[in-house]
């Protein structure tokens, strides 16, 4: 389908955009690799009267690692991430993750801010950004505020972004080397939306005991979530089958997955259950005995 008709402005600085965006208020929309908006255009879920480019922004197309976290600009796209051998070394969940994100050709124009912004539910950006602890950092014509990707979501495609702001940069904090973690999910089609997927990471004592456990999952509820209940069973205690098991049985009653067209909700249920086991396993280098 034809897009609608609308107006396009190409702002030469932040500050700029922002102007542009609080001149029209809710009717206009940030664009930037527009691989989630433009299919909303074309079908009409989204009619602004004004698209408002930041591809051109300069400052939002960073990549920083430093000793207070990763700072990784709104702009930055899936590819970028892929090529950054230095990244994959500083934040290896990430760059797993991010391997399952779309296909070569969205993954070129496709970008870290627009997914966070777009927030669907199945996303892997949100996911990580969620299970990570990330703070995102919004510009707009009343000035910088700083929040939790937790804060930052509020449901299936909504956050707090106000009509005349910008998501501009997300910072993960710095990850320790020794950290144990995987990210599993399960797609139709390699690329395709999550039907579920499990971000898991934890760190372990000098007694070869879990703490910090972090369980993110996606694809389960309209948001991107962490398991709270999960992390308990398995902080304090050596990660072995038995305990795999019990936070598999955990995950899947902490969830209430809706029906879609998709997934029934008792299969996500399940799959997310098999996922965090494997996930689990993997960080953990071991093999889980096969089922009777």
């Amino acid at each position: 389908m034809k897009l609608p008709p609308l107006d396009y402005i190409c702002p030469a600085t932040l500050p700029e955009a922002i102007a542009a965006l609080a001149v029209h208020g809710g009717n206009a929309k940030v664009i930037a690799g527009g691989q989630s908006l433009m299919p909303m255009l074309a079908f009409r879920l989204a009619a602004p009267s004004v698209l408002v480019d930041i591809g051109r922004l300069p400052d939002l197309k960073s990549i920083s690692i430093s000793a207070e976290g990763i700072d990784i600009g709104a702009l930055v796209t899936w590819r970028d991430i892929e090529r950054d051998a230095q990244l994959a070394q500083a934040h290896p969940l990430l760059a797993a993750a991010i391997a399952h994100v779309a296909h070569y050709q969205v993954r070129n124009r496709g970008t870290v801010g627009g997914s966070m912004a777009h927030a669907d539910p199945a996303a892997e950006m949100p996911g990580i950004a969620v299970t990570c602890d990330a703070m995102l950092t919004i510009v707009g014509s009343t000035g910088t505020r700083i929040l939790s990707a937790n804060e930052f979501i509020t449901g299936g495609l909504s956050t707090v972004l106000g009509a005349d702001e910008i998501l501009t940069s997300i910072r993960l904090p710095l990850w320790k080397k020794a950290r144990r973690w995987a990210f599993e999910e399960l797609a139709r089609r390699r690329g395709d939306f999550a039907l579920a997927g499990v971000a898991a990471f934890y760190d372990i004592d000098a007694q070869g005991l879990a703490h910090n456990a972090h369980i993110g999952v996606i694809g389960v509820a309209d948001r991107p979530m962490r398991l709270p209940g999960v992390e308990a069973i398995l902080d304090g205690r050596r990660i072995d089958a038995d305990v795999i098991l019990q936070a598999a049985a955990v995950a899947r009653d902490a969830v209430d997955p809706a029906d879609d067209i998709h997934a029934e909700a008792a299969y996500r249920r399940d799959l997310l259950g098999v996922l965090l086991e494997r996930a689990l396993a993997r960080a953990a280098n071991i093999t889980l005995p096969e089922a009777a």
